[in-house]
């Protein structure tokens, strides 16, 4: 593809292709717009990851920036290579010093698909640099984003906000680090897990699923854990489901119009990045069926990311219940302030929440002579 042809009047300012012949390794950096601070956002690793994919990321990275108001810009990070590979820490050494030149003057890594806690230390290590990365393990004095849960835990909170948790259903689509996170706030919150899937299938049971129990065989066994379990469906169960609130946090592109149409559901909050198409949030909206937009919903992790790069270089650890409270409080306000001016405005919430980070972005780049 022409990379010329994904740039717009928002971005992207820099797109940084780079490769390594010994490992095979090949991989993509878009800094979208740093109008309101320097580039950050996840780094995921897969077979498919595309510039076009990484692009699309970066943008919601802007947009989830301003939306929670923070002083970060859009950027995102994709190496092509298998996570599973036995080479995959020389694949991702060979990521980091072929970015060098931008990292972290310009851009810091973060966790997203196909990384870890300790792939986070191999890249601080690797740069010799501890902000390198953000998301590295608390006994190297980072801020574990995955142990932690924040971005399923924001999710959960989110959901608790708009419909109050107790004793509602709720469906999980995906059920890795944030799918899992938010099943454990849901059940914390006192909500009835109907349905959880990962890629080997899905779980139903309208009476509610052993969240305990789910949750220690996923300890065990990771996605296979829905299997373990007993009783796996076909994938999609999960989203079919009747329940009162589902959450799509797998992949994007998940609920076209389509299946937007069969839903039964009174709310969706994405948990993950871009699940709900144009016209399927257009279908939602006319149905009655509330949609919290990804970059509000999960927007848990930049809020740990902040808190993380705040405190990157510093001898004293972030005190997590801090950070979770904050995310608490940041998430509920934003989704509800996003919901109401929906309706007074009479568009989806997508077009709202896009509408006020926009002006947020814009704001910013007319202070810093960008735009005219």
């Amino acid at each position: 593809m022409d990379v010329l042809e994904l740039m717009d009047e928002w971005g992207p300012e820099k797109v940084v292709c780079v490769s390594d012949r010994r490992t095979g390794m090949k991989g993509v950096l878009v800094i979208d717009n740093t109008a309101r601070g320097m580039g950050k956002g996840g780094t995921r690793m897969s077979p498919h990851v595309s510039v076009a994919e990484i692009a699309r990321l970066a943008r919601v990275m802007t947009w989830k920036w301003a939306a929670v108001d923070l002083f970060f810009g859009g950027a995102k990070a994709g190496i092509v290579f298998d996570p599973s590979s036995p080479d995959k820490e020389q694949a991702l050494r060979a990521f980091a010093r072929k970015l060098s030149n931008e990292v972290p003057r310009e851009y810091v890594l973060g966790l997203d698909v196909g990384l870890t806690e300790r792939d986070a230390a191999i890249v601080q290590d690797e740069l010799s640099d501890r902000g390198a990365m953000m998301g590295a393990p608390a006994q190297l004095g980072g801020l574990p984003y995955d142990e932690l849960g924040v971005t399923g835990f924001g999710v959960a909170e989110v959901a608790d906000e708009l419909a109050g948790l107790r004793g509602r259903r709720v469906a999980v689509q995906g059920f890795g680090a944030v799918g899992a996170a938010a099943v454990k706030r849901f059940a914390e919150l006192g909500a009835v897990v109907v349905a959880v899937s990962s890629v080997h299938g899905a779980l139903v049971d309208p009476g509610g699923l052993d969240v305990a129990r789910l949750l220690a065989l996923r300890g065990e066994f990771g996605d296979l854990a829905v299997r373990e379990y007993g009783g796996v469906r076909e994938l999609g169960a999960e989203l079919r489901v009747p329940c009162d609130v589902l959450v799509p946090a797998a992949l994007q592109d998940v609920i076209d119009a389509d299946l937007a149409g069969e839903l039964d559901t009174a709310l969706v909050v994405e948990g993950a990045n871009l699940p709900t198409s144009v016209a399927a949030q257009e279908v939602l909206a006319r149905r009655g069926i509330t949609v919290v937009p990804d970059f509000i919903a999960n927007a848990g992790g930049v809020i740990a990311a902040a808190f993380g790069m705040d405190a990157r270089y510093s001898a004293f650890p972030v005190d997590p219940a801090t950070v979770l409270d904050a995310v608490s409080s940041k998430l509920r306000a934003n989704a509800a302030n996003v919901v109401t001016t929906a309706k007074n405005r009479g568009t989806t919430t997508h077009v709202a929440a896009r509408d006020m980070a926009q002006e947020r972005v814009l704001t910013a780049m007319k202070l810093r002579g960008r735009v005219a």
